[in-house]
């Protein structure tokens, strides 16, 4: 682990290493970084403005030297300052001629800090106003002044006093100051606004303030911490419309970006005997410091202020550079904004423009930006950066001797990059997070994009949402093709960098129009997590991230939220979210009846008879197994249970209540009349001594079960290996990420049903074992086939189970939990259900095997291997 990571700042460090921008620089010189291969990087981000003359400037670290060597005193408090009045001096020739005093700081932020305490001591008045999306800094009076909620409600800011308008509306000041008489000391103002993405008020807004501000006794504080010392082209912005602030704040390019140092300039109106008299600080206007922004003035300044020109000059190339670039990518490019050496690139990337792609998500959760900045890293060797508050803007601030040469292969560079955009290939504007080059990823051709539904508004309409997450890797292709290029360990690798930062997202949306009539709207939520990853990660955090996207869906209108596939296995079957204020459901009791129908449906087709298959559940103790395990019940001729062998003795007591339920529905069905098939497992339950009524305890179901011995009509056992050979069907309901059944375990001719996700059949069943029929549990047709947005690997209009019943809950407006942990699976929800699915038209969907349709050369192909199996398989017994 790096020293920066291990011993600095963990999460930063980490963040950085998972988008790639972790580079160790090893030397600076001018507008170029070095890295420790000696590679060359074209530096058009400067420190954020801070490095004026580029990396290691020579007249800069000369005037260093120079007081070294005339053995100047580094810290000489209380005297006269000589470095620091030489420098005042010079500040106070170039800025606007009401200014007269200079209070050095050691950064931006107590630039800020200084200018608040000078204007509260100096009018008497504790408000401070700023303007929204505005920065100022991070300490906790420039934090305050600072307009954006993201990065103060963590640390209780704003503090009390601090308030802000919109910018660049001087009719927003003017109402804020009119409701409040003398009650602001001062309106802090960027004239351009940098860390909000490069935001430039409208024409004569500068003036307009400074009128207002008279007008009302307020204090006008201008931060040119960014456009000041030549940026914009001019020395200062306030010049380009002839107004004078009360105060002035400098820092960044003050030294050259050598040494940190910052100067809150004052005139008549701000500077105050009290605020001289405490307010010190030990290091501001140091020599040193001061030595390095003497010279950086006089850089600024010499042949008639001769590097101004250059600036605008350069600037303008590069703004036009800029501008070209957005006419012929108009789709990807919203705005170029900014003056001189300042400006910003606004991205117009949408969910709407860029469907069926990772793009819009990642410019939707703000890593846009950052993931586009280490492209341009790492790919184009040219260094830029994202705003910190406007996510979709990346900032362009070069040293001020940048030449037209490098502006224009930066250009080139950024023109690259738009490529990948416009064809929407994220795999391509990814693979160097993954060391794959950019050759090795084919032009890509996106998707036709679906048509987009959303809420009617109307209240009789349902609404719901459904928790999905990638089963496997494979799924990522199916979401964004693009992801195509990566095999599954590059697809790994690259899940593991940004799955930690992508947030729950939106994935598409549905409209259900059901048989009777009746709609509802639902939109799908993706977790970025594979089973295997849910099924690893601590508890803690695999909770939040399913209550964060509970909220989610919540916030957006779902009356009821379904769990699907591990979500459901991580929440103990939703017990662990069910007071989040939300109904939920895992729709676990439609996939039991789902599942059986598609057994029933399969021994059809095959002419095979149930009652007289003996049915293994694997997985019997979880709630779909023990519910599948009910149902099936009523047809097998006898079930084998069987448990996960690590759980020991808690599995069999588990399986032994399965067997209990097992027992009661056949009591209940017996009282109520109903007849079993002869040789059924109901039949000979029926003839069983001491069968516990229907209503007794459950104690006497379990106690009863316990006591049946293996051979009877319901076996337990934890013994996959023994007893999944003597099964005619095997339904597979497990939480397991692994492949369990293989081929070497599976009886001549056997019915597969899998019914987990991630599927717990190998593949190699189906190429070693053509007489055995694998089909999916779960699967359903919705009426009318409507478009998912996502096909989730299914034909349209099909959907799982899970989704099915919590499509159909919202259809009957019935807002309740349902299906939640293993009590909450039972005959009363499964009934339920059904009925639902037979009111609204929901049925099952034509069979499936490992995702894809069964043919008829496909059903005929087993049909004839299971004839010719089972002959040999009986002669080899006899």
């Amino acid at each position: 682990m790096h020293p920066f990571t291990q011993y600095v700042n963990p999460y930063l460090g980490e963040m950085l290493e998972n988008i790639k921008m972790d580079k160790s620089f090893t030397r600076g010189e001018g507008c170029y970084l070095y890295d420790e291969e000696g590679n060359a990087y074209l530096d058009f981000i400067a420190a954020y403005g801070a490095l004026p003359f580029g990396h290691n400037p020579r007249d800069i670290w000369g005037a260093i030297i120079d007081a070294y060597e005339n053995r100047e005193p580094g810290f000489v408090q209380p005297s006269k300052l000589n470095a620091a009045g030489e420098l005042a001096q010079k500040l106070i020739e170039i800025t606007p001629e009401e200014l007269k005093y200079v209070t050095f700081t050691n950064s931006c932020a107590e630039a800020a800090e200084a200018a608040i305490k000078m204007c509260r001591s100096a009018s008497g008045r504790k408000g401070i106003l700023s303007t929204e999306n505005s920065f100022h800094g991070k300490t906790l009076g420039a934090l305050s002044a600072t307009g954006n909620h993201n990065y103060q409600d963590v640390f209780a800011t704003p503090v009390e006093n601090f308030h802000t308008v919109k910018f660049g509306d001087a009719a927003a000041l003017e109402a804020e100051l009119e409701k409040n008489p003398h009650y602001y000391a001062a309106f802090l103002l960027e004239p351009i606004q940098g860390e909000g993405g490069i935001v430039e008020p409208p024409k004569g807004y500068l003036q307009e303030v400074r009128d207002i501000c008279d007008r009302y006794g307020v204090l006008l504080v201008l931060d040119e911490i960014q456009t000041g010392l030549g940026r914009t082209g001019s020395m200062f912005v306030c010049e380009n419309e002839g107004i004078s602030p009360d105060i002035l704040l400098l820092a960044k390019a003050l030294s050259g970006g050598v040494i940190p140092i910052g100067a809150c300039i004052s005139g008549d109106k701000a500077y105050n005997e009290d605020f001289a008299h405490k307010h010190s600080s030990t290091f501001a206007g140091n020599p040193p410091a001061c030595r390095a922004g003497i010279k950086a003035v006089e850089l600024l300044t010499e042949d008639n202020k001769k590097l101004l020109q250059q600036i605008k000059a350069t600037g303008d190339y590069l703004k036009s550079g800029l501008l070209r670039l957005q006419e012929k990518y108009p789709g990807i490019i919203y705005q170029v904004r900014g003056q001189g050496l300042m400006l910003g690139l606004e991205f117009d990337v949408t969910r709407e423009k860029f469907p069926g792609s990772l793009l819009g998500i990642m410019a939707e959760q703000e890593l846009l930006t950052p993931i586009i900045s280490s492209y341009l890293l790492n790919v184009e060797n040219l260094r830029v950066a994202p705003t910190l508050n406007g996510n979709r803007v990346i900032r362009i601030e070069p040293p001020l001797y940048i030449t037209q040469e490098q502006c224009r292969q930066a250009l080139e560079s950024i023109e690259n990059l738009l490529q990948v955009l416009e064809e929407a290939n994220t795999g391509k504007l990814l693979a160097f997070l993954i060391g794959k080059k950019q050759e090795e990823c084919p032009t890509y051709e996106p998707p036709v994009p679906k048509k987009q539904v959303a809420p009617t508004g109307d209240e009789n309409e349902g609404r719901f949402a459904f928790l999905v997450h990638p089963v496997n890797l494979e799924n990522y292709h199916e979401f964004d093709e693009s992801l195509s290029v990566f095999n599954a360990e590059e697809l790994e690798e690259l899940t593991g960098r940004w799955n930690d930062m992508v947030k729950p997202f939106v994935i598409s949306g549905t409209r259900i129009v059901s048989k009777c009539g009746s709609k509802a709207y639902g939109e799908f939520i993706a977790i970025p997590r594979t089973a295997e990853e849910l099924a690893s990660l601590p508890r803690k955090e695999v909770l939040a991230e399913l209550q964060e996207a509970i909220n989610l869906a919540h916030e957006r209108g779902a009356q009821i939220v379904g769990l699907g596939a591990y979500t459901s296995v991580a929440s103990m079957g939703g017990l662990y979210l069910k007071n989040m204020g939300v109904p939920l459901t895992t729709g676990n009791s439609y996939t039991v009846v789902s599942a059986v129908e598609a057994v029933k449906e399969a021994l059809q087709k095959m002419n095979e008879e149930p009652e007289k298959a003996e049915v293994a559940i694997v997985g019997a103790a979880g709630s779909i197994g023990k519910g599948t395990a009910v149902l099936m019940a009523e047809k097998a001729a006898r079930l084998i249970l069987i448990g996960n062998p690590q759980n020991g003795d808690s599995s069999i007591s588990r399986l032994a209540n399965s067997a209990a339920e097992i027992y009661r529905h056949i009591s209940t069905m017996l009282e109520g009349g109903h007849t079993f098939a002869a040789g059924s497992l109901g039949d000979k339950v029926s003839r069983m001594e001491n069968l516990p009524t229907a209503n007794a305890p459950a104690k006497e179901f379990t106690e009863f079960a316990r006591s049946q011995k293996n051979g009877l009509p319901v076996i337990v056992s934890t013994d996959l290996y023994t007893e999944l050979p003597k099964a005619d069907v095997i339904i597979s309901a497990t939480n397991t990420t692994n492949s369990l059944i293989t081929s070497d375990v599976v009886k001549p001719g056997a019915l597969v049903c899998d019914i987990s996700r991630p599927s717990n059949i190998s593949k190699e069943v189906i190429h070693n074992r053509p007489d055995v029929l694998v089909i999916e549990g779960g699967v359903v047709e919705i009426p009318g086939l409507p478009s998912l947005g996502w096909n989730f690997g299914f034909e349209e209009g099909q959907a799982y189970a899970c989704m099915s019943e919590t499509m159909l809950l919202a259809l009957e407006q019935d807002y309740r939990h349902m299906s939640l942990g293993s009590s909450g699976i039972n005959m009363e929800s499964i009934l339920y259900t059904q009925k639902l699915a037979q009111k609204h038209g929901f049925k099952l969907a034509t069979l499936k095997s490992f995702d894809l349709p069964l043919t008829a050369e496909r059903w005929n192909a087993v049909i004839k291997a299971r004839k010719n199996l089972r002959k040999e398989y009986s002669g080899s017994r006899r």
